[in-house]
Formats: structure tokens, C-alpha cells, sequence
């Protein structure tokens, strides 16, 4: 859980909820967006910051879906293309959410690549909640015109790390043919560098675990971050 108290540069300790739950006066719910390759460790540190997370994973097109982008030379969709997602119905849930504390998301399937449901996403009052994806700095400069952006992240680590973090979870839960997963996390290896630098240019502060809490404890305590690139 965050430490609104620590400064946003040292090391985040975890503590109660209503370090940054609203006591007296309500603020205004915000969003961090939180991204970063594939395998990053985004997932981890948003459930270990405490607060809510809007998956925005959830909003892939589904499998069937005829504008799905195909990767070049290859019959293999592209799951990695912004293409193959909904930012439109993305945007529209984190409005919701930061307008009444609640929505309702798809739940997809990615070993089907499939939506099979909807569920009620409920945060409350809650000032402050992620959204977290490798698409999130797609939507930044959408939620800043808005007035609902709080920070934007970029996590960011080793290729190699990443590489090895990513398949085992994508072999763990089964979410594509094992050819498919090492082909496309030796494609998102070679490209990890530049895809970190276009989160960058959308808007994302690109950064360590250690950093992205120290920012989320700035965001949980009301200090807004302006985000900028990382070198």
C-alpha cells in the first residue's frame, strides 16, 4: 500500500488505505495510467500499490473481429498494435469511472481471444486508480484533455528480463501456442527499446518499479506529476 507521507523520491512503504482514501472532503477521482512492454511487471506493482485497477487488457477486439492488424510477413495477428484494441471504449470507462466511481468492463479471455462477459468495476469515491496495459500511453493525451489524468508510467527494465518474465507467464496461463509466444517475444525483445520510447513520446514517464511507486505516492497524496521522458 502506498505511503503518502514518504517523499515521491525514496522508497514507498506500505501502509493503511486511508493514507489516501478521502476522510473529510471528496477530491476528484484521477487516473494513472500505467504501461510498459509486455512482461514488465505492470500487473505486479499495480496490485502491490493497493489501489483499484481497470484492466485494460480487457479491451482487445476479439478474435474474429475483421480489422484485426496482422504482423508483416506473417498470418499472426498483432497483438502488440494498438490496432487490435478499443481505446474508444477504454477512454469511455475510465471517464465513468472517474465521473461516478463505477462502469461496466468486458471480461476477455486471451487464450480464446474472446469477451466472455461484463462485470461492475466499483471504486467508490476513491481518489486515485490505475488503468494499467501496454496500451495506456495510447490514451494519454485523451484522458489529460479530459482532466483525468494524474500521472502516466512507463515501467521499464532489462529486454532480456522481460523476455523470460513474459513467456513464463504466457506458458503458465496457457494464452497461445508455445510456437506463437516465442515468436512474438523474440520479435518484443528486439523491439523493447523502441516500444518504451513511443510510450515515451505518447506521454509516459518511463522508470523503474522503485520510481513508478514513488510516483504513484506523489499521485495517492494529490501532487500532480507532469509526465516526461526518462533518458
Amino acid at each position: 500500500m502506498l505511503d503518502t507521507n514518504r517523499s515521491p523520491g525514496g522508497s514507498p512503504t506500505r501502509g493503511n488505505a486511508s493514507h489516501w482514501c478521502p476522510v473529510s472532503s471528496p477530491l476528484p477521482t484521477r487516473v494513472v495510467l500505467l504501461t510498459g512492454p509486455s512482461g514488465s511487471g505492470k500487473s505486479s506493482l499495480a496490485a502491490r500499490s493497493g489501489l483499484p485497477v481497470l484492466r485494460l487488457d480487457d479491451f482487445y477486439k476479439e478474435g474474429d473481429d475483421p480489422t484485426l492488424p496482422v504482423v508483416e510477413g506473417s498470418s499472426d495477428i498483432d497483438w502488440d498494435s494498438p490496432l487490435s484494441w478499443d481505446a474508444d471504449v477504454a477512454v469511455a470507462a475510465v471517464a465513468e469511472l472517474c465521473r461516478t466511481g463505477r462502469t461496466e468492463v468486458p471480461v476477455y479471455d486471451i487464450a480464446t481471444s474472446a469477451r466472455t462477459g461484463t462485470e461492475t468495476l466499483d471504486i467508490a469515491r476513491t481518489p486515485l486508480f490505475i488503468a494499467e496495459g501496454i496500451f495506456a500511453a495510447d490514451i494519454a493525451a485523451r484522458c489529460r484533455e479530459l482532466g483525468l489524468l494524474a500521472d502516466a508510467i512507463c515501467l521499464r527494465g532489462r529486454p532480456s528480463t522481460t523476455f523470460r518474465r513474459r513467456l513464463a507467464r504466457d506458458l503458465r496461463e496457457g494464452r497461445k501456442s508455445v510456437l506463437f509466444l516465442l515468436r512474438r517475444g523474440y520479435r518484443l525483445m528486439r523491439a523493447e527499446r523502441s516500444i518504451v520510447a513511443r510510450h515515451i513520446a505518447l506521454g509516459a514517464y518511463a522508470c523503474g518499479s522503485d520510481e513508478a511507486l514513488g510516483r504513484l505516492a506523489a499521485a495517492a497524496a494529490g501532487r500532480h506529476r507532469t509526465a516526461a521522458a526518462a533518458v
